[in-house]
């Protein structure tokens, strides 16, 4: 059995989850609701305060599908009740963030600047303070949508390993190069 598929998630106060046709999994909780469809061979199954989930053999298949939908419900569940965040830094001399709404603006060292339409169910901050690097900060109930909106404005201008220079996560570590004097 999968480690982390044969794992029940628990249920907290306030979040309801319901099962639907055709295995669509809703969840509901304060911060707002999240659907995620089931392959149907998964076996899912509520029971009190939890949420347990099971394959019918031990194919290659199955057992991949299972620990899968174990964490893309635990994460949902999490992001109702929670939500999460995501900061991304600019290191870079102009390199400047800037938001109007949900269109961010990026100056990141290119002859124009770059305007990035950030989805509606993303909440977006951004900040610039003297003496340090501009930040942008995402918030969202739906942990794979955050993600890949990051990973998007990350690759915009990816952190180079000599000087450092690019949009990275904040704590992020660097594999950094010493450069052509470090031979001599």
């Amino acid at each position: 059995m999968s480690r982390i598929g044969k794992k029940p998630v628990e249920i907290p106060s306030g979040v309801t989850i319901t099962v639907g046709k055709d295995n669509l999994i809703a969840v509901k909780g304060p911060k707002g609701e999240l659907k995620q469809a089931i392959d149907r061979d998964i076996i899912v199954e509520i029971k009190d305060n939890t949420i347990e989930f099971a394959r019918p053999t031990d194919q290659i298949r199955h057992r991949a599908m299972h620990g899968l939908y174990r964490s893309l419900i635990s994460n949902m569940v999490k992001g109702v009740t929670e939500g999460y965040k995501k900061e991304l830094e600019l290191v870079g001399v102009g390199y400047k963030a800037a938001n109007q709404g949900n269109l961010l603006d990026l100056a990141l060292g290119y002859s124009h600047n770059i305007l990035f339409e950030i989805p509606k169910e993303l909440k977006i901050v951004t900040a610039q303070e003297k003496g340090k690097n501009p930040t942008i900060t995402l918030e969202s109930i739906d942990k794979q949508l955050l993600g890949q909106v990051c990973a998007k404005i990350r690759s915009l201008r990816k952190p180079e390993p000599y000087k450092g220079k690019g949009v990275k996560f904040v704590g992020e570590v660097l594999r950094r190069k010493a450069g052509k004097s470090a031979g001599k």
